[in-house]
């Protein structure tokens, strides 16, 4: 996207792009390093014009679902306008222009106006401080019973009980180090002492046996450090058994289950790898990682739990990559879950996802099936806003070779026969294994089976503003999730397929996230005492034996 280099003076001209008519009026208001200019002149002299191109969009890129405003005279329920031609609505907020008053003020960053290469002023370092967040308890909503991390009282109506087994999990995407070195411009407005591992580990780790969690997803583990320091410190000082799946190629990161000896003994490890040479379209390195556990009670058996934790890969504008992978997830899921009955374990799913809150991806992970026809394959994870010159998903989107039903589950294998020849009553001839594909027309509808929810429900309800779990230079937006299976009720598949029971948890409490204004008060992530770009996720569920 192009960027317009607008200078705060005159006739708001921007070279080397020059519009037919000015682009802001003379009197514009400097407010330090920003720049304010009224409501009705920026409507009346730009509208339908490229101001979007010198606003400062707080997202992926230079384009994200809502500008940053600042006004004197707003209320607190304004809602910000639509300055776009097409006057679409936007994904976080129902805009309307009508909704400023005449003496509401549009915020223009000279951060952007000046140069690309400055960092906003709202971005500028803050003050060093810690992050405060709370538990938030499910099962009961009084908000009296919210509690500031740190304090080990329980809502009592979340206590344990003898026929029922309780237990949390964390997800958290650590940050790579090569990876923070290879994508430096991303944390900018970071002091380098605290880009330093030597500096980071002891914060993670810190964090780690802080929040204390019985099953522990860690995301972006760099190889090296997960042999010499990660894996040690944590089976060591905090009890973890740990499992491990680095990318394939020459990635030297992956992904991290670790679980306490204590709450769990563990029953099946299986990897994942998304990259196929086989198929032309997986060509890329990231894995997934499933787990069966056992719970450790000693009142009897329990059934097994299943947990899964991933990262999908990130680019925006490869969607039937990002499907293709949660395909590929989600049937192992389904094989490893699976049980004589033909119901479900219940399934904790965890990761960075790469796809933001209402996106087609999120969707579906959530309602259990999607329509993809004729969507953008840029707008699957809704990272990207704009679909100019982006071509259409195939139908299907994975060749038949994948082995992966549109129902996300692996296709039956005929199992080889064994036969005698007339010549050689010793020799024996199998026949070819076959793929029995299931009598699936070209349908552009994917489902699977399992009824999962978010632990999280990614917008402050008393403000409607959204909540974050990554937050750097450029971008500051939900990537990251805890999904499981609710409590058991039955989902209705397509004819032809069977009707799965899905094995129940039930979520008791969650650690609260922050909003982007929250993180940029502490400067924003990572800083002196949280070291990654991501927020750990944790929920506490309880499984009814």
């Amino acid at each position: 996207t192009k960027r317009f280099n607008c200078v705060p003076y005159g006739t708001g001209s921007c070279p080397p792009f020059r519009f037919k008519y000015p682009m802001l009026p003379h009197h514009q208001r400097s407010l330090g390093r920003d720049w304010t200019t009224p409501w009705e002149n920026l409507q009346r002299c730009c509208w339908n014009r490229h101001i979007s191109s010198c606003m400062r969009w707080p997202g992926h890129y230079s384009r994200a679902p809502y500008p940053y405003f600042s006004s004197r005279h707003f209320s607190l329920n304004w809602r910000p306008p639509c300055l776009f031609e097409s006057r679409t609505q936007f994904q976080y907020w129902n805009w309307r222009p009508d909704s400023l008053s005449q003496t509401s003020l549009i915020h223009l960053s000279s951060s952007i106006m000046n140069s690309e290469g400055d960092e906003p002023s709202s971005k500028r370092r803050k003050h060093q401080g810690t992050i405060k967040r709370h538990w938030e308890y499910i099962c009961n909503h009084n908000k009296e019973n919210m509690k500031i991390l740190g304090d080990k009282n329980v809502d009592p109506i979340c206590e344990d009980s003898e026929n029922k087994f309780d237990f949390t999990v964390m997800s958290y995407n650590i940050l790579s180090q090569n990876l923070l070195e290879d994508n430096s411009h991303l944390y900018r407005h970071c002091r380098r002492p605290v880009l330093h591992w030597s500096f980071r580990f002891p914060n993670i780790l810190k964090e780690i046996k802080n929040f204390d969690a019985d099953v522990l997803c860690l995301q972006e583990v760099q190889a090296d450090h997960y042999g010499t320091e990660i894996r040690p410190s944590l089976e060591s000082l905090v009890g973890y058994h740990c499992e491990y799946k680095i990318r394939t190629g020459r990635k030297p990161d992956g992904c991290a289950i670790c679980f306490k000896h204590s709450k769990f003994s563990l029953l099946s490890v299986n990897p994942v790898e998304f990259y196929r040479p086989d198929v032309p379209l997986l060509d890329r390195d990231n894995v997934g990682l499933v787990l069966l556990l056992q719970p450790k009670i000693p009142s009897g058996a329990s059934p097994a739990i299943c947990v899964a934790n991933t990262h999908l890969l990130y680019n925006p504008r490869r969607g039937d990559i990002k499907l293709t992978q949660l395909a590929m997830l989600l049937a192992e899921i389904s094989s490893v879950a699976h049980q004589k009955d033909g119901s479900f374990y219940p399934i904790v799913m965890c990761g960075d996802f790469n796809s933001v809150p209402g996106s087609p991806l999120y969707s579906f992970i959530k309602d259990g099936k999607l329509n993809y026809e004729g969507l953008a394959i840029g707008k699957v994870s809704g990272q990207e806003q704009s679909t100019r010159g982006q071509r259409i998903l195939s139908i299907p989107i994975w060749p038949p070779n994948l082995g992966i039903s549109q129902n996300c589950v692996y296709e039956v294998q005929q199992v080889p026969k064994v036969e005698k020849t007339d010549s050689d009553p010793t020799q024996t001839q199998l026949d070819k294994t076959e793929v029995l594909a299931t009598a699936e027309k070209l349908s552009s509808h994917l489902q699977h089976h399992f009824s999962l929810s978010s632990v999280y429900s990614h917008y402050f309800p008393d403000t409607g503003i959204p909540e974050v779990t990554t937050c750097h230079s450029r971008s500051a937006i939900t990537v990251d999730y805890i999904f499981y299976s609710g409590e058991k009720k039955d989902v209705a598949g397509e004819p032809g397929t069977e009707v799965a029971l899905v094995g129940g948890l039930k979520l008791l409490a969650r650690l609260s996230l922050l909003t982007e204004q929250d993180l940029w008060t502490v400067n924003g992530l990572p800083n002196e005492n949280n070291s990654s770009d991501h927020l750990p996720l944790l929920a506490k569920f309880r499984l009814e034996l």
